[in-house]
């Protein structure tokens, strides 16, 4: 990118301001000039002395914008803040050179269509005011250019309809130039915005991939845990004979390869974030799901009857899988003991709870609790994902994910949902 547009990391104050002091300093340079030619070629009599000290103070503060440029300390109100000194500054100037007669008066419209582009709205309008008040105090000054006393009043008019020709002229190159400079600048800088939200958006993409693999890999977690003990108690069936255990054993690893089936299909698809919401009771939900987790561990149901058959609206599959997730972690701390499922609802809410029977959790594992990656469990036995993907769909729903623990009493989780889902 050249000088005459903005890097990536500029902001529009700071692009302005690098625009505003290049017209500064050619306004410096060419008040100067006007000044001289004014003063040899037209006859006039001007009070340099003023006129070059009002010059000095632009070019001084000019400095001060430069070193505020390298410091990047760059604000709205910084620019506002110059703008207003110039409209001052150049009233200084008109009114040692003629006053409201002078016609480089014109130049107070550079200012305002500055302004316009660069400052919001209140800003703006109080330049315009700034500005009107001014050229106002203009008319209680001389009235008339300070010629010397032999040039004729009609001389004088001439001189003065050719300088607003010339002010204007001026004007106009200096609000095309600057205002067009500006407008190209603040569109390259919108063009690397555009470029780097790109950029996000497929850094984004593939977090979002990262994600459903390893919720996909979590999920399957289950279901290859269900076929390892189904596989032990089948090895026991067949040592002592037992056919109907090993019927039973032999349906459940079948069940649970189609379960792990299911969850590929489901990732290769990836049709999970877009799945449709059904109707479905509470009831319904920890009944599917104690029973395809019931060869983990022993699951007790405990919903409030007024709630039971209550149906939601919400991703079956989902919310099963999420349950699930939770339900496991339950017997796994329980080691053995029994989980209770429950449900119920509160006016405000509906919820669906886990609970186990393990030690519980010191204060500040709780407190890590549902960061993604984060477990308790030994290596190779969890991912530290249940949590942060259940939480993430219960927020996704409108919901919450609410959890209670003590060291000695386990830990409770609850998945919380609106009842506006109901």
């Amino acid at each position: 990118m050249n000088d005459d547009s903005a890097r990536a990391d500029d902001g529009a104050p700071v692009i302005n301001l690098r625009w505003l002091v290049r017209l500064r300093w050619g306004a410096a340079l060419g008040q100067a000039s006007v000044i001289l030619i004014a003063r040899e070629l037209f006859t006039l009599e001007l009070p340099l002395a003023w006129l070059f000290a009002l010059i000095a103070v632009e070019a001084v503060t000019n400095l001060a914008c430069v070193e505020l440029l390298r410091r990047r300390a760059v604000q709205e109100w910084t620019l506002a803040s110059v703008m207003a000194l110039d409209v001052l500054l150049l009233t200084g100037l008109l009114h040692f050179s003629g006053g409201s007669f002078n016609p480089f008066n014109f130049l107070y419209l550079v200012h305002i269509a500055l302004a316009a582009v660069v400052l919001r709205p209140a800003y703006t309008w109080g330049l315009v005011a700034l500005s009107l008040a001014c050229f106002g105090s203009l008319f209680g000054g001389v009235l008339g250019l300070p010629v010397r006393d032999h040039v004729h009043h009609a001389e004088q008019m001439e001189m003065h309809l050719r300088g607003m020709w010339v002010a204007f002229a001026v004007a106009a190159a200096f609000i095309v130039y600057f205002v067009d400079r500006i407008r190209r600048a603040l569109a390259a800088r919108d063009g690397e915005l555009a470029r780097s939200r790109a950029r996000v958006e497929r850094s984004d993409r593939l977090a979002s991939l990262g994600t459903l693999a390893a919720g996909a890999a979590h999920e399957l977690a289950t279901p290859l845990g269900t076929i390892a003990v189904a596989a032990g108690e089948l090895d026991a069936a067949l040592t002592r004979g037992d056919r109907a255990s090993i019927s039973e054993d032999v349906a459940l690893i079948q069940d649970q390869v189609r379960r792990c089936r299911a969850i590929l299909d489901q990732m290769a698809a990836g049709d999970a974030p877009g799945e449709a919401p059904e109707l479905v009771t509470l009831a319904s939900l920890a009944e599917s799901v104690a029973r395809t987790m019931r060869p983990v561990g022993s699951i007790e149901l405990a919903l409030d009857g007024a709630v039971a058959t209550r149906a939601a609206r919400l991703p079956r599959r989902a919310v099963e899988q999420a349950l699930r997730a939770l339900v496991k972690n339950a017997c796994d701390a329980s080691d053995g003991a029994p989980v209770t499922l429950s449900g119920g609802s509160d006016g405000e809410s509906l919820w669906l709870e886990v609970r186990d029977q393990g030690r519980g959790m010191a204060p500040e594992v709780l407190a890590r609790v549902g960061e993604p990656f984060f477990t308790t469990k030994e290596t190779g036995t969890g991912m530290g994902l249940g949590l942060y993907l259940t939480n993430a769909l219960a927020e996704q729903l409108g919901g919450r994910l609410d959890i209670e623990s003590e060291l000695g009493r386990g830990t409770s989780v609850r998945f919380v949902l609106p009842s506006r889902t109901a």
